[in-house]
């Protein structure tokens, strides 16, 4: 959970668009076994001691330390994080020297370094992070972490989440405190965040013991959980009465202090502007496509490129259309899609569940073709879950959510099915394949899995590694047998075309000055993307600067190796191997898997 996106603890995706040169061949002239694990032994106390910073992330990671606490979020916190990731890379420089280590450990060695000097970086523009937006909410945040990461196997654990419910308004408090902080300095959150953010809030705090009705939310939640535990009925039931004790008070007091600064602040929104409405916007900016595309890529040069895959997508579309057999032109093809009722689902619980029975087939088919471009497989398991109602209208179309290492909760790939007139058939394979398997499954669980490597590597990421991964392998896809039918070829290259958007809207809205409408218009123009979901797309982009750029970028990359590659080994190329040196070594910049490819493709031209 990121209540406050301003500063990102050590292990999170910090990207590095330059990094320093500790990782040049060095000769090997002794064993480097002892001081390589001295160092993977520094890096995981590193780890560890910024874990120990965030109970949230202390819960997500299977323990139970803090588990009765939420974070703190406070721009004192942002502070000690700094202070320690500083202090943190002043002890490893003193303590160790590339030039003693081995080849893994020199990469973990510049891996660290360059994060903390990415973190130093982005620390300047550490208020810019708007903590209420379409992108989500703590008022959702919460209910969703305890849900899904806060066990409750015993009395205590259950008191913990009580706890934590009570916990939940000193969290408004500081978060609210934060708004006003940035509003002060002409940072206030578009107009279009308002309304969903509030309505979504307003799901949470609907049904006993806030009124009338059912159990709300988070009490349906601990009722459950804490009806699992083997005690006695009044203990069970004492325990319930504080839970609702604390929901009806600090929770709700909370929500309160919540609706209270939304009130407040929305007069101040000026519109849905980009980055360049904000002070030093484009600094801002600039920093956000360095640590989201791990380049220097300039805007001007992203736009360029997505206006170029544009162009190439709609040639592929072209083709599958015609294979199709329709003759109208592509716009007229797009409107069909959004339109044809032979392309819904029935918007009931019935369509939604048909949905997810067809996803869950999806992650199966794959899981089943795997073996045959994997050596290895993620051992935890992954679930496919509609997005909950009480956050449908702050969430995406879809996303991941990582397993615990431990093994005590799964993968989980969630799709907001809202609106089931806005969710089209042809894309569900794509989706599934991108969120679930081999997309992000693959490269996040299995990462988790990795042996040998410091935790930051195995927990951390890079948008434009991680994303571009997911896109990738919806291509991939298709040569694992997936899209058989026309219509689903041409849902993944919607998909494509998308992402593609993505680059041009991106830049257009926070280098170019685009409005909100006009980033609109210029995607309906070229997807047959729903409206819901266009306006979810470009409210998401405006929120979060850069993040969208990270999809494309981080696939055309990996799309470049594996030419490389099979041009360079020919008959010596496997496939599974180059899925290997793309995934086996962690989520690394695109310049560090670039020079691995390389070493790869040097390794076996031999």
């Amino acid at each position: 959970m990121t209540l406050r996106p301003s500063l990102l603890l050590l292990f999170a995706c910090v990207a590095a668009p330059a990094l320093v040169s500790s990782t040049a061949p060095v000769v090997q002239t002794v064993d480097t076994k002892a001081e390589d694990a001295r160092l993977n032994a520094f890096l995981d106390a590193a780890f560890d001691a910024n874990v120990a910073l965030s109970p949230e992330t202390q819960t997500a990671l299977g323990l139970k330390t803090n588990y009765d606490k939420l974070g703190d979020y406070t721009d004192a916190a942002d502070e000690r994080r700094m202070a320690l990731a500083e202090k943190q890379l002043a002890a490893m420089r003193a303590q160790f020297d590339p030039a003693k280590l081995g080849p893994q450990a020199r990469l973990s060695y510049r891996l660290f370094e360059t994060q903390v000097e990415r973190s130093r970086a982005n620390y300047a523009f550490r208020d810019y992070g708007f903590p209420v937006s379409t992108n989500g909410s703590p008022a959702g945040q919460i209910p969703v972490f305890l849900i899904n990461n806060h066990r409750i196997d015993s009395v205590a654990d259950a008191r913990a989440y009580i706890s934590r419910i009570g916990e939940t308004e000193r969290v408004m408090r500081e978060v609210a405190a934060t708004m006003r902080a940035q509003a002060a300095k002409g940072i206030v959150p578009p107009k279009m965040v308002f309304k969903p953010a509030r309505e979504d809030a307003a799901k949470v705090i609907v049904g006993a013991p806030f009124g009338p009705g059912g159990d709300s939310t988070l009490l349906a939640d601990f009722r459950k959980k804490v009806a699992a535990l083997k005690i006695p009925d009044a203990e069970r039931a004492a325990l319930i009465g504080e839970a609702e004790t604390a929901l009806k008070g600090p929770f709700k007091r909370g929500f309160d202090t919540l609706f209270a600064v939304l009130d407040e602040i929305e007069p101040q929104a000026k519109g849905n502007d980009g980055a360049w409405s904000l002070p030093n916007g484009a600094a801002y900016y600039a920093a956000r496509l360095a640590q989201n595309t791990t380049t220097d890529l300039t805007a001007d040069h992203i736009h360029q490129i997505g206006l170029d895959q544009v162009a190439a997508i709609r040639k592929e579309m072209e083709a599958v259309k015609a294979r199709i057999g329709y003759e109208g032109t592509l716009e007229s093809f797009f409107d069909a899609i959004r339109t044809d009722p032979k392309f819904k689902y029935p918007n009931t619980d019935a369509g939604r569940e048909a949905y997810l029975t067809e996803a869950r087939a999806v992650v199966a088919k794959m899981m089943a073709a795997a073996p045959r471009w994997f050596h290895r497989l993620p051992k935890a398991a992954l679930e496919v879950r509609a997005v909950e109602k009480w956050r449908e209208g702050t969430a995406p179309v879809a996303f991941y959510n990582r397993p615990a290492p431990d093994g005590s909760r799964p993968g989980i790939y969630y799709t907001n099915l809202a609106d089931m007139n806005q969710v089209q058939k042809i894309q569900l394979e794509g989706i599934a394949v991108h969120e679930g398997a081999p997309g992000h499954h693959f490269q996040i669980a299995r990462a988790q899995e990795l042996q040998g490597l410091p935790k930051f590597r195995r927990f951390g990421g890079y948008s434009a590694y991680s994303e571009g991964w997911g896109l990738y392998t919806e291509r991939l896809a298709k040569e694992m047998g997936a899209y058989a039918d026309p219509y689903a070829e041409f849902g993944m290259l919607s998909l494509q075309m998308w992402r593609a958007i993505r680059l041009v809207t991106d830049t257009g809205l926070h280098a170019k000055k685009w409005s909100r409408e006009q980033a609109i218009d210029y995607f309906k123009a070229n997807s047959s993307l729903s409206p819901l979901d266009i306006e979810r797309e470009v409210n998401r982009y405006i929120n979060n600067p850069g993040q969208a750029t990270s999809y494309m970028i981080g696939q055309l990359k990996i799309t470049e190796l594996r030419k490389r590659a099979e041009a360079a080994l020919g008959d010596r190329f496997d496939i599974r191997d180059f899925h290997e040196v793309v995934l086996g070594n962690g989520a690394v910049p695109l310049n560090v898997l670039e020079e691995e490819v390389d070493r790869y493709i040097a390794a076996n031209k031999a």
